[in-house]
């Protein structure tokens, strides 16, 4: 992406923009002209450091993302037990709703991966934080003597499939499908996973 010397700021400027707009319209509502008014300036503009659509999809996916890494790397490094820790984990995980901006980016960029290489390897890169993270987590429960024994990273995939088909029923607001009994749901789910002991 071409930046000026305050490129990053203007940037930044748009992917929360874009955030806030598919937080109150969904993702159908995002164009590049809606998104320019918000703004107060061109698509034109918006192109410039984008590119395209799937482009600032992409990277409003990425800014969110990067926000909730910094969250990660400061939960995992609080002096709390595993037990605690994880359950604070998948609470970061969860979406905060139906229409959650974050999440709704994600579904929509997943199912365009078929057909996008760097899209699907975004992707990837993403989910792997997120997994290495949580197998990280599980290991220190193990050390702790507080999650029995056994294959963290296979574990941590397993619980993320799981929290992402919660996600995907919350934010699309299915029936019975709310944040609190997901998490309720995940946590129970989580704990005979890793085998508290």
């Amino acid at each position: 992406m071409a930046r000026r010397r305050d490129g990053q700021v203007a940037a930044d400027r748009i992917l929360e923009e874009a955030m806030e707009a598919i937080a109150e319209g969904g993702l159908a509502a995002l164009t590049m002209s809606a998104l320019a008014k918000r703004l107060g300036t061109s698509g034109g503009h918006i192109l410039y450091y984008f590119g395209s659509k799937d482009r600032l999809l992409l990277e409003a996916l990425r800014f969110s993302e990067a926000k909730l890494a910094e969250e990660r790397r400061a939960l995992l490094a609080r002096r709390l037990g595993a037990v605690r820790m994880l359950d604070a984990f998948v609470g970061l995980y969860l979406p905060r709703g139906p229409r959650d901006p974050r999440w709704m980016l994600w579904i929509e960029l997943w199912a365009r991966t078929v057909a996008n290489e760097p899209l699907r390897e975004t992707q990837e890169e993403l989910d792997r934080g997120w997994r290495d993270d949580l197998a990280a987590l599980l290991a220190k429960g193990v050390a702790q003597g507080r999650f029995a024994a056994g294959d963290c990273t296979g574990r941590a995939s397993e619980l993320l499939a799981l929290l992402d088909g919660l996600s995907t029923r919350v934010v699309l607001g299915q029936h019975g499908a709310d944040r609190a009994t997901a998490l309720a749901t995940a946590k129970s789910a989580a704990a005979r996973l890793v085998e508290r002991v």
